[in-house]
């Protein structure tokens, strides 16, 4: 979710599907946040917020239920304006400390992936953000739609060219909401047919998006 520092209005992918699906369902819609995604997929496991839109992993689809993907977004680097790395290859060498949210399907994947580079997991994105700026981190990992709002406070950082995965992007609700699945799922299908999902990534600035597979 990101906000017009002008006017104050939010917007965001997963904020404006929302909004959406309460106004077709005719119920109050409840903004949540939270610091870092990991707290708002385990609110999401426990039930204690009922929507979201999120990276759908096999891992993650064991504790929620995803529609199928939407949107699929690119997976980079953030890096600093004295670095030596020049594309994504650079990344995995030795003494390379590369930051990911704590929490993360990227802390996952990376973990696995990584043979040399250090994983240092950040607390929040604001925390990843000041650890760029001290020099405690030589590169930021995330999707980029991320990736790009976080370089706008980082003048002369600059997101890598070239990409390590893809996410793809789903509508998540909590399970054992069987009843519940087959209309969120229509709900899916309509708005990327409508093109209300292709206004709502224009209004929110979500940048790094991919061809699908």
């Amino acid at each position: 979710m990101v906000k017009d520092p002008k006017t104050g209005e939010a917007a965001g992918v997963a904020l404006n599907l929302g909004q959406a699906l309460g106004r077709q369902l005719g119920v109050p819609v409840q903004v949540v946040e939270f610091a870092r995604l990991a707290l708002v997929l385990e609110a999401l496991k426990t039930g204690a917020v009922d929507f979201t839109f999120t990276n759908a992993t096999e891992i993650r689809a064991r504790d929620v239920d995803f529609t199928e993907p939407l949107i699929q977004l690119e997976l980079g680097f953030l890096v600093p304006p004295t670095t030596a790395l020049r594309q994504v290859a650079d990344v995995d060498k030795p003494g390379i400390r590369v930051g990911v949210a704590q929490g993360s399907s990227s802390q996952g994947t990376l973990g696995r992936v990584f043979k040399t580079a250090t994983i240092v997991p950040a607390a929040s994105l604001a925390q990843a953000q000041q650890m760029l700026m001290r020099g405690d981190l030589d590169a930021f990992a995330t999707n980029k739609g991320i990736l790009f709002e976080m370089n706008e406070g980082l003048p002369g950082f600059r997101v890598m060219y070239g990409r390590w995965g893809v996410e793809s992007m789903a509508i998540a609700i909590p399970k054992g909401r069987d009843a519940a699945m087959p209309y969120v799922r229509l709900f899916a299908r309509d708005v990327r047919s409508s093109g209300l999902l292709q206004s709502i990534v224009v209004k929110a600035g979500l940048r790094g998006t991919a061809l699908p597979n």
